[in-house]
């Protein structure tokens, strides 16, 4: 964990999508970029008056030191503030932090599942993995198509599949619906997005007639970042454990989903 100075590159909105507008920055941040792994975060100062910094995972990151970071901008003042940065500012990042993802150096093939904006710690993963000679199916959904990740930002080499709640792109169906056509093929399967879709895979789970090994990443409140505050303590089957220590990367049949308030 180091605390550095990055200077911005870009800070551009990709999408927009049920009433919020998701911006792409890229910084140049070599100490964290070096050092980081896929499924980690970095906390980053949003202004000088602010009291705690946000948790925002890496994206991607890049040889040259570059990372990547994808944000929401919703109601809150310190995001607005980092959606008005401009290219050459500086920014104050905490970082690497968390764990990571689980990616053995043969992990074979990976099956990543995205709902909505659970692409931010996905797309890091599959260019790590397909680095490393793995094969990537990319399943994204959402409600409607203008919530679909631009395919553009993406991994060329891996395969992506689309769904909508509405059929406005691709199947008409969720994201955890396409998980069943392909777990023959899938060695591991890895997930980001919303409680619900967590605990909809984890019931979906008794169904499966092979069971495959699934961790996700928990998006939750977190006051320092750095496990001293605690706040971001959940109740799991190894105890509790802080989501921006222990986590964010969690074995999804280590979490006690009942008692989990994200």
């Amino acid at each position: 964990m180091k605390q550095v100075t990055a200077q911005v590159l870009s800070n551009e909105r990709v999408l927009e999508y049920t009433g919020a507008a998701y911006y792409l920055m890229c910084a140049r941040a070599p100490e964290i970029a070096s050092g980081s792994r896929p499924g980690q975060f970095i906390m980053l100062k949003c202004g000088d008056d602010a009291l705690l910094r946000r948790p925002i995972s890496l994206h991607s990151v890049s040889a040259d030191g570059t990372v990547e970071l994808l944000y929401a901008l919703r109601d809150g003042k310190g995001l607005q503030w980092l959606s008005g940065v401009e290219k050459g500012s500086m920014l104050d990042l905490l970082g690497p932090l968390g764990n990571g993802f689980s990616l053995a150096p043969r992990a074979g093939n990976l099956l990543l599942v995205a709902g909505g904006i659970g692409i931010a710690p996905l797309k890091f993963l599959a260019e790590k993995a397909l680095a490393a000679g793995s094969k990537v199916t990319l399943l994204m959904g959402a409600h409607t198509e203008a919530g679909i990740y631009p395919e553009r930002l993406l991994p060329a080499a891996a395969v992506k599949v689309v769904c909508t709640d509405d059929g406005s792109l691709g199947k008409k169906c969720t994201v955890n619906d396409l998980i069943p056509d392909h777990l023959a093929w899938a060695d591991r399967i890895y997930a980001c997005g919303p409680q619900a879709m967590f605990q909809s895979i984890s019931a979906q789970m008794n169904t499966w007639p092979v069971q495959k090994p699934v961790e996700v990443s928990l998006e939750v409140r977190m006051g320092c970042g750095t496990g001293v505050c605690y706040s971001c303590t959940i109740k799991t089957r190894r105890g509790l454990s802080r989501v921006c220590k222990e986590g964010p990367i969690f074995n999804i049949k280590d979490i006690i989903w009942q008692e989990v308030r994200l």
